[in-house]
């Protein structure tokens, strides 16, 4: 599909990758950008100066927000699943159960329901587009991110079966794969980390190209290749240092 004239839905618009991909589909041309946050009253005023945006309130944990945000932006043609969290918590700890919950909560169940929201919307629009952001924590593990890890390997399987169940409606269904990007939530990791405009960028290049994935990084090729391998060679450092 083309982006230029195309009407989106952006999650989590209003940091991060999220205020990047606005601006990269107003660059694009698209013809409306609903801007879909969690506290609307929290949007800095002038933060969205193009008449195309329109802020939308929109919380994956609430229900009832991502129905009313479905009866309200029926021109949608390209859904951006990019909202997230990530809570720091990993599976055996005390108190790392409760923070699960919220990772799956909110990247599992949350994306899935907006995805379940606007999928008839596209379907009526001509099929359009999903873009889903994920990980390359989908593909690994590390301390400290385990939760995360779970939930994003959750995402991606949710990805996959979606892709199938739209294909009929003529809808292009698209994960993106990223190490890290110079965002807020990454605030004090000292590895690479890509600009969010090229995550963007990138992902509506895949649209307009009809990928079903996209590789945002190196370090999302390097894990997506590693799979293909033995995982002790991938895991081989993490372990030695855990003995």
């Amino acid at each position: 599909m083309n982006i230029e004239g195309s009407v989106a839905l952006v999650t989590g618009a209003n940091r991060g990758i999220g205020r990047r991909f606005v601006d990269e589909l107003l660059e694009r041309g698209a013809a409306k950008v609903y801007a879909a946050v969690r506290r609307p009253d929290q949007v800095a005023e002038g933060e969205f100066t193009d008449t195309r945006v329109e802020v939308l309130r929109l919380d994956l944990l609430d229900a009832q927000t991502v129905t009313d945000a479905a009866a309200h932006a029926t021109d949608v043609t390209l859904l951006i699943n990019n909202a997230g969290i990530t809570t720091g918590a990993n599976l055996l700890g005390e108190g790392d159960l409760e923070k699960l919950r919220l990772e799956l909560d909110t990247h599992f169940f949350g994306t899935l329901g907006v995805i379940r929201a606007f999928a008839p919307v596209l379907g009526a629009n001509g099929g359009g587009a999903i873009v889903d952001i994920h990980s390359a924590l989908s593909w690994f593990s590390t301390l400290g991110a385990n939760g995360y890890s779970v939930a994003k390997a959750a995402e991606w399987a949710m990805t996959n079966g979606v892709r199938l169940e739209l294909a009929g409606q003529g809808t292009l269904v698209q994960g993106v794969h990223l190490g890290a990007a110079d965002t807020d939530m990454m605030a004090g990791y000292d590895g690479p980390m890509i600009d969010p405009r090229a995550v963007a960028a990138a992902a509506l290049d895949g649209v307009e190209a009809g990928a079903i994935e996209v590789l945002a990084d190196d370090w999302a090729r390097l894990v997506k290749a590693s799979l293909a391998n033995d995982p002790a060679e991938f895991y081989a450092e993490a372990l030695a240092a855990r003995v």
